[in-house]
Formats: structure tokens, sequence, C-alpha cells
């Protein structure tokens, strides 16, 4: 079921009113996701910018298939990726199994920082580490998906979540001796 059919159709006509309340009920939910790609407030404003003028010019070729949401994400994420892949992201490519092994700890009885601490921590990971993540724990995109998305292996995408989960760790662990 398409939510918002008629505006859609608007805009495919030109509607100008019509573009900006899609971009109303959309733009803070896109916002957020460009964000956490990112982790750069202004990066994240220039490709939600650059995302609905993508949407606009091509939204003839949307097709109700999917989600008019799913498909205006699938347009920030790309332009996202484009940035980062312009600006040289470091993503490690490699297929090193041995970051999946984890030593089995005790469980600790220490109380976890508060999402803006996490979201600081999260800004700080390194922009290959940061997409993986964010497209993995935040944006709920498999491991399959992520590799087609970024045009890396499977376990390329499972390494870098693997290793920036541990990059988090340790952010944590030093915001907190410093806080």
């Amino acid at each position: 079921m398409q939510t918002h059919g008629d505006l859609i159709e608007e805009c495919r006509r030109g509607s100008r009113r019509a573009q900006f309340r899609l971009y109303e009920l959309y733009s803070r939910a896109m916002f957020n996701t460009a964000y956490r790609i990112t982790g750069n407030r202004e990066e994240a404003e220039d490709m939600l910018q650059e995302a609905f003028t993508d949407c606009f010019t091509k939204i003839g070729s949307y097709r109700s298939e999917s989600t008019f949401g799913a498909w205006l994400k699938t347009i920030v994420i790309n332009r996202c990726i484009s940035r980062l892949r312009r600006k040289e992201a470091d993503l490690v490519l490699t297929d090193d199994f041995s970051m999946h092994e984890t030593p089995e700890e005790a469980p600790q009885e220490e109380a976890l920082p508060d999402a803006s601490v996490i979201a600081r921590a999260v800004e700080k990971l390194p922009d290959g580490y940061r997409m993986v993540f964010s497209l993995y724990l935040l944006e709920g995109y498999d491991h399959t998906e992520i590799a087609q998305i970024l045009g890396i292996s499977e376990s390329t995408s499972k390494t870098q979540y693997s290793r920036a989960k541990e990059k988090l760790k340790n952010i944590l662990a030093e915001m907190k001796s410093y806080g």
C-alpha cells in the first residue's frame, strides 16, 4: 500500500508543494541515515539535499514495489557511499576471519553509556567501519546486502563490522577514562 501515492503523483507532475511536503515528511529520517553513515553533520546535510534533488529528478522511475521511504533511503545511502568513496574512505579490504573469533568473556555488571556518548563514539570510527556498522546495526541491512551495496565480499563486510565493534569498545573505554 502506497501511503503517499497522491503526493508522489503530484511530484511527477512537477508540483513544488508536493515536493516540499514529501521533504517535510522524510527529511528528518533521511538526515539521520546520512548522518550515521557520514558521521558529519554538514556532509549529512549536503547528502540530504543531493538525495532529494536526485529523488525529484528520478521520481518518474519510482515503482511502488517498495515503499517510497525505502526507495528514498537507498538514494541517500548510495549518495553517502559515493561521497565517502570520493574521499577515499579507509575501507580496509580483508578476508581475515580471525577477527570473528572472540574469546568468551565473563558478563560484567557495568552501566552502559547513554545514547549520546555512543553516538559521539560512532562518529569517531573510520569511514569504512562506520559505514558497515551503520548499514548493519542501525539501518538493518544484512551482510549480503551490504556487500552488494559497497561492492565488497560478504566476509569483508563481516570483518569490517567486527572491527568496528572492537574499535567502538576502545573508543568508549577511552571516553570513559577521560570522562
